[in-house]
């Protein structure tokens, strides 16, 4: 049989498989029928609700702590959200034509990619509503740092964009009207991250700290709002003592701890609640 045949069966299999738990490994097989990779992680976003892994190669033992995080705050600054979500982009996209300068210095890329072992990421965005809220991201990851997609991979899952979008959508696009009457949580999520120190910091010292949660490097900031790299630093000096933080990991586990420990989230920032709840577990 060859290898059209063979992909032509696939395709048909899934489109049979269509509504059924089977069909995201399906989907996967797919991938691993056209190009390389050791790792697919589809994820679906609600509208409303916080995100879902439908599928997930990474090994057991990595992927309570990490994907925890993610599902509960962390995806805020995935660079495929970020892209969805405020740039609209939608198709295939690798990581490098969408994560900010300087990412690959910052500690989402630490945690969520060194840590899962991924040293090469690319990936579909495919919307499932109108108003582009709710999508579904589709990440294939290669965990062989001599590893990376080649030119001819990215042609061919470029190429294949219409029919993922396609599949994708006659899948999952018939959960998302039951998100209608469900708590708005990932706004929830959106507004505490904007919200995220502007009790404590100044508002130059907050857009410091939102754009290195967001993975920009020093320099990128500095280029960003047209001061030095030493300014940069110095404001980031000072938001990390009113925070009595020491690193960019401590900044980071900060943000997710509010936002993992938080409940009934009303606006403003989420450390008056975190700070409150952490008093008093230290006093009791």
């Amino acid at each position: 049989m060859s290898f059209l045949s063979e992909f032509s069966l696939k395709v048909s299999t899934l489109i049979n498989l269509v509504g059924t738990d089977s069909f995201p490994q399906k989907l996967t097989d797919l991938f691993r029928e056209l190009v390389p990779t050791d790792n697919v992680m589809i994820i679906a976003y609600p509208s409303r609700k916080l995100p879902v892994i439908e599928h997930n190669d990474l090994p057991p033992n990595d992927r309570i702590s990490i994907v925890d995080q993610f599902i509960n705050g962390a995806f805020l600054l995935d660079p495929y959200f970020l892209a969805a979500t405020k740039k609209s982009k939608r198709g295939f996209f690798s990581l490098n034509e969408i994560a900010p300068s300087g990412f690959e210095e910052g500690e989402y890329n630490r945690i969520y990619f060194q840590l899962s072992g991924l040293s090469d990421e690319c990936g579909y965005l495919i919307s499932l509503s109108e108003d582009s809220r709710a999508f579904v991201n589709i990440s294939l990851g290669q965990m062989d740092i001599k590893e990376k997609f080649s030119a001819k991979d990215y042609q061919n899952l470029t190429e294949i964009t219409p029919l993922i979008d396609s599949l994708v959508k006659l899948h999952w696009q018939s959960t998302e009207s039951e998100q209608e009457q469900h708590l708005d949580m990932r706004s929830q999520l959106e507004t505490a991250l904007e919200c995220f120190g502007t009790s404590i910091l100044t508002e130059r010292e907050n857009q410091m700290v939102q754009m290195i949660l967001h993975g920009y490097s020093s320099k990128a900031i500095a280029e960003h709002f047209g001061i030095s790299v030493e300014t940069v630093k110095l404001h980031r000096k000072n938001a990390y003592h009113k925070l009595d933080l020491g690193t960019q990991g401590e900044l980071f586990n900060l943000f997710i701890n509010s936002l993992m420990n938080i409940k009934n989230y009303g606006g403003g920032d989420p450390l008056i609640a975190y700070n409150s709840v952490s008093s008093k577990s230290a006093s009791s």
